[in-house]
């Protein structure tokens, strides 16, 4: 009789240094307890989450593969192996949930490909939640991932996007590399008409948390520090 294959479980992290368990469901807890095989972006992080979400988990039953942008493609399918062997997979995010924003997305892929059950597990996502707290469109809106780094195409971009949102009633949401989060939203309260309303929600689930929707024009006259600060921006016209 053939054994029964391993499924994919995504299993979502903090958002940054907070007690696991203050954003987490009790089934993370669980899936990490039951699973040895990792697919992760850093391995010594994930170590450490994992070990604070199961401190009694021996540390040398993990058996972890590294998936960044420095993996090779070739090389990914071999990381479903164990599930061909009947053994669960966790996939697990550096931050937040695997497969947004997040490389673990070509691990689902080739899952699916391989007929190997995908299983999301409930977790913090920093996207859904500043989305949730902005009060902008929450039934249409679009995730557009990092902007140019080049400064006259980032504005370019900028404005493009501002064009959207109006032609299409759309919220645009987009991210920033931490340290150049001031420089992205100087860029932004240069771009952007004053009347376009722009929410910037940072340290999300942390006791630094901020959370804010105004006018360009309000912005202004209200500058925020968010150097080295997780964040979310999403604007509307």
């Amino acid at each position: 009789m053939a054994k029964a294959a391993g499924k994919l479980y995504l299993i979502p992290s903090t958002l940054g240094d907070i007690a696991p368990l203050e954003v987490l469901p009790i089934s993370i807890k669980r899936a990490i307890e039951d699973i040895n095989h990792y697919v992760v972006e850093n391995e010594k992080s994930a170590r450490r989450f994992i070990k604070k979400i199961s401190p009694r988990k021996h540390q040398s039953n993990l058996r972890i593969q590294v998936l960044n942008k420095y993996t090779e493609p070739q090389e990914i399918p071999s990381f479903l192996l164990p599930c061909l062997d009947g053994f669960d997979v966790g996939v697990l995010s550096e931050a937040g949930c695997p497969g947004i924003a997040d490389p673990g997305a070509e691990v689902v892929r080739i899952a699916h490909e391989k007929n190997i059950r995908v299983i999301p597990l409930v977790g913090p996502s920093s996207i859904v939640l500043a989305m949730m707290a902005s009060g902008l469109n929450g039934q249409n809106f679009a995730f557009n991932g990092y902007l140019p780094i080049d400064a006259p195409e980032r504005k370019k971009e900028i404005k493009r996007l501002e064009r959207l949102s109006i032609e299409k009633q759309q919220s645009q949401l987009f991210i920033e590399t931490p340290y150049r989060n001031d420089k992205l939203f100087a860029e932004l309260l240069r771009s952007l008409s004053i009347k376009t309303l722009l929410c910037i929600a940072t340290d999300i689930t942390l006791p630094t948390e901020f959370i804010l929707t105004q006018s360009i024009r309000d912005w202004k006259n209200n500058i925020v520090e968010l150097h080295k600060r997780p964040t979310i921006f999403i604007i509307q016209g």
